[in-house]
């Protein structure tokens, strides 16, 4: 049937497809149109067969002559709309970016720094909706004065940021100059060469403020916004393509009161927390539960308390051997955290769990529904404050419990940091908007009075105004001195992170749900299924 052959037609496109996936880091419906493209040029210049038994033998050579040439223009063709189509564009983009930093350079002179050295120019800032952009926002008409830039911004709801920013980057209009992004991001938007390396800005002291001091970021933080592109390579290491505004570590928040009724102690180990859990249950009557933690089927369950625990149990995600990325889901040590973490969730979890987000576990814990929140610093932090929730003058905080025997702290982190568009026409000014807002004096002016936690630069850490504020919360600046030296990104990038990672949130659902025998038979599923998820990732 014509059907089926053109379907055969199309798998014989996918390896093509397969093989540039993994070196290209185009989006996913880029790579489904370059292999679409394929397909459709093979089909067009593929010679039709005719049904005709009359043929004589000179025209059967005809035919077979024809057929040759059709492959060798098929071959020719499709390399030629390949390279018009989609490497020429990135290279024209590449290119298109170091002209454009060139001429900020020259805007810039040799005269040394100056703010308002791109006086008169316009630019378009993307923001999510989070208290980092509230800050942000306030502080705009002051940079304006001190630039002379004019800056356009628009907000836009988490639940569909991400949406915007890829189809922003994607047209490669250069709106907006500036976005706001996470570290994951990065590993899909470096890879498509839509975000601009910020290495030689920092290094052009033409082009860097004096007093911005780079060093004054804790490197843990700015490592996780350097990659060197290559999948299964940690972070840490490569150009920089963000700065950071704030950031989240994770550690333990709790209800000091409840702690006091019940005469209990800040659990150390996971053991500990465990019987901690069944000592609260119901510890307010119906209705609340010992422990807050994220449950829904996304990959924000597994980031937080998840894969900063899992790591402290010694277990990682995936390894490179053999040039391949390979799952590690299933070793002994992350069954071992897995039954650990599943007993936390039965022991004490909320009854409904597998719907939690950092929402409703936040709020939990400032309602007094919940006794302890095994998440982010921050979230137990918007808590707190006056008139912040029913709880805010009772929560405080501890460090992660750890595994028996173990002494070192490693936790995953977030950020919220601003990046530039590689496709920008305003490389300068968006250059100095960067700056400024992630700079140390905006910095602390973010957090004493806008409530941007955490601050990613020491000094502010540091400020003893910022020290009395902190006061406030019980254990908070103890648990972060505690916890940042061990703070990094714990993942492996690759392309596949999403997938992969919302994936396991699936998995951990079932586990809880009694799908399975045994959670060595649930993670070895997983890893079947992450290690065909990241199939086509060569690393060379």
């Amino acid at each position: 049937m014509p059907g089926r052959s053109w379907f055969r037609l199309f798998r014989r496109c996918m390896p093509v497809m397969r093989k540039k996936r993994a070196n290209t880091g185009l989006p996913q419906r880029n790579r489904r149109r370059n292999s679409l493209r394929i397909f459709c040029i093979r089909f067009i210049c593929w010679p039709k067969r005719k049904n005709n038994q009359a043929i004589n033998q000179n025209r059967r050579e005809e035919k077979a002559m024809s057929h040759k040439f059709g492959m060798l223009f098929f071959i020719g063709a499709a390399l030629l709309l390949y390279s018009c189509g989609s490497g020429n564009k990135q290279s024209h983009n590449r290119s298109g970016g170091d002209k454009s930093l060139r001429q900020a350079q020259e805007v810039a002179g040799t005269g040394g720094f100056r703010w308002d050295m791109a006086s008169g120019s316009a630019i378009k800032v993307l923001l999510n909706q989070h208290p980092y952009s509230e800050a942000i926002i306030k502080k705009i008409p002051d940079f304006e004065k001190v630039t002379g830039i004019r800056v356009e911004y628009a907000i836009t709801p988490e639940e569909n940021y991400f949406d915007k920013v890829t189809t922003s980057l994607n047209s490669r209009t250069g709106d907006p100059d500036i976005f706001m992004t996470g570290a994951y991001q990065i590993w899909e938007y470096a890879g498509a060469d839509f975000i601009q390396n910020l290495d030689p800005f920092i290094q052009d002291s033409n082009l860097l403020s004096p007093d911005y001091d780079i060093e004054d970021i804790y490197p843990g933080v700015l490592g996780t916004l350097r990659w060197d592109l290559v999948p299964g390579h940690m972070t840490g290491r490569g150009p920089l393509w963000a700065l950071p505004l704030g950031f989240e570590l994770y550690s333990l928040a709790y209800n000091k009161k409840v702690f006091e009724k019940f005469g209990l102690t800040p659990p150390k180990t996971m053991e500990e927390l465990i019987r901690v859990c069944e000592k609260l249950r119901e510890f307010d009557g119906k209705g609340t539960y010992p422990i807050a933690l994220r449950g829904s089927r996304n990959w924000g369950t597994i980031h937080p308390g998840f894969m900063s625990t899992f790591a402290n149990y010694g277990a990682r995600d995936f390894a490179v051997e053999d040039n391949r990325l390979v799952s590690k889901v299933n070793s002994p040590e992350s069954v071992k955290m897995t039954e650990d973490w599943v007993r936390l969730i039965k022991t004490g979890g909320a009854p409904a769990w597998s719907g939690y987000t950092w929402y409703q576990a936040g709020a939990d814990l400032g309602a007094g529904k919940a006794a302890m929140l095994f998440d982010a610093d921050i979230n137990g932090y918007f808590q707190t404050g006056k008139g912040a929730s029913k709880e805010a003058e009772n929560i405080a905080w501890t460090v992660m419990p750890l595994p028996e025997g173990q002494d070192e702290i490693n936790s995953n982190l977030w950020t919220w940091a601003i990046a530039m568009n590689k496709a920008s026409r305003n490389k300068l000014a968006a250059w100095l908007f960067l700056q400024y807002f992630t700079g140390a004096e905006y910095s602390l002016w973010s957090a004493l009075e806008m409530n941007a936690v955490d601050p990613a630069r020491k000094s502010v850490w540091n400020n003893p105004e910022f020290q009395a504020k902190m006061a406030d919360r019980e254990g908070y600046y103890e648990t972060f001195q505690a916890t940042i030296d061990g703070t990094r990104i714990l993942f492996t990038p690759q392309p596949h992170f999403f997938e992969t990672t919302t994936e396991w949130a699936a998995t951990l659902q079932s586990i809880v749900a009694g799908k399975y025998t045994s959670v060595q038979e649930a993670l070895d599923i997983l890893k079947r299924k992450m290690d065909e998820a990241v199939e086509d990732v060569v690393i060379e």
